[in-house]
């Protein structure tokens, strides 16, 4: 059924390209606010990529590669929204993806370490994290999806994980370091 919609769309079709954009929103959203940090940009990354989309189509060789070429497109314009708004100081939010539900403070305590340690990461090193972790691809998909050789994922997946890990060890350190002084 995508296929048949993409090959609509591909034509001119305005309803046919509706439906895939709908069906695609919601997932290149939740991907840019993740890779972004923040709520805005991420919207105007998406209307960016599936403006794009829309102008592009009719290039695009293989229907079946719908998917994947339109995570590329939100990767290049979350890199650009990044980009030009690089200098802006921008407001540091604590994103949730599942429903507000009462929480305990160490599971708190681990979220907070994990945003930190993901707001630490470069842009690049996210893109490769939010592809792998959350939408499940493989290093071989990611570096199709990119347009990178499978090394370079592989690297970035790499190197984000080490950085992961020494934000976690840096914030348990510290807080041993708080708690023995405390007993002092």
């Amino acid at each position: 059924m995508t296929r048949a919609l993409v090959e609509a769309a591909q034509r001119g079709d305005h309803e046919a390209f509706e439906v895939l954009a709908i069906a695609a929103g919601d997932r290149l959203f939740r991907i840019a606010r993740l890779v972004l940090r923040d709520i805005q940009l991420a919207e105007d990354a998406v209307q960016e990529a599936l403006v794009k989309a829309w102008r592009e189509l009719p290039g695009l060789r293989d229907p079946e590669r719908f998917d994947a070429w339109t995570y590329r497109l939100l990767v290049n314009a979350c890199a650009d929204q990044g980009r030009r708004h690089r200098s802006r100081a921008t407001e540091v939010r604590i994103l949730r993806l599942e429903p507000a539900e009462p929480d305990s403070s160490q599971v708190s305590a681990d979220r907070d370490q994990l945003e930190r340690g993901f707001r630490r990461l470069k842009p690049d090193q996210r893109v490769a994290i939010v592809l792998h972790f959350y939408l499940g691809l493989s290093a071989l998909e990611i570096a199709d999806t990119l347009g990178v050789p499978v090394g370079t994922v592989k690297s970035r997946l790499h190197y984000a994980t080490e950085a992961m890990r020494a934000t976690l060890e840096a914030d348990a350190r510290q807080s041993v370091a708080a708690a023995n002084g405390r007993l002092a």
